[in-house]
């Protein structure tokens, strides 16, 4: 339904945003990574988003980077992990920490997670063991790439040469985080481009 929203930053909170986008504001829970990488109130943002429709609600979540809310949907796709479950382990760990957490079988660190106990822990790295192996999962959650500057035209242009958007977005905000938040698209589009390769 809604893949993302580009706008400003409207307000945030513990664990929402509200995105302005065209003048509508879109509250979007998050992680608090998510919350702590997206820049000032005022600021151009953008969010890859997942949707969860319930019989009495829907709700919108907002990721700072592909890899993210790829995981959050493999966590909810575990029973018992809801979106705000999901989002306290997102909270606690970057994707590359959970990786290595499920990959090892460490349901320790997995349980770090408020709300998270032993039980569940376990079951999440018992169920997800299979499932990463086969899921081509973006390398670590970048800071969330600012909405309307050479960031967002990077990507856009990844995108436009065959990469899937994840790749896209893992390699721009690696790009921006070596290059600065200054960085010509030029020099964003060919840094990307060199991370995409390897």
């Amino acid at each position: 339904m809604i893949a993302r929203l580009s706008g400003a930053l409207a307000e945030a909170g513990a664990d929402h945003a509200v995105i302005d986008v065209g003048g509508v504001g879109y509250l979007v829970q998050a992680s608090s990574r998510t919350l702590s990488a997206i820049g000032p109130i005022g600021g151009s943002v953008m969010l890859f988003t997942e949707m969860q429709v319930r019989e009495d609600s829907m709700t919108l979540f907002g990721f700072g980077s592909a890899a993210e809310r790829d995981w959050f949907r493999l966590l909810t796709g575990v029973q018992g992990v809801g979106g705000r479950v999901a989002l306290a382990i997102l909270s606690a760990l970057s994707a590359d920490e959970l990786q290595r957490a499920v990959a090892s079988g460490d349901k320790a660190m997995v349980a770090r997670a408020q709300g998270v106990g032993p039980k569940l822990a376990e079951r999440i790295v018992r169920e997800l063991k299979d499932k990463v192996g086969g899921i081509a999962l973006g390398p670590g959650a970048p800071a969330a790439i600012p909405a309307g500057g050479a960031a967002t035209d990077a990507v856009s242009a990844l995108t436009n040469l065959g990469f899937r958007p994840a790749e896209a977005s893992a390699a721009v905000a690696a790009a921006n985080d070596e290059l600065g938040d200054g960085a010509s698209l030029d020099a964003l589009v060919r840094l990307a481009l060199k991370k995409a390769a390897r």
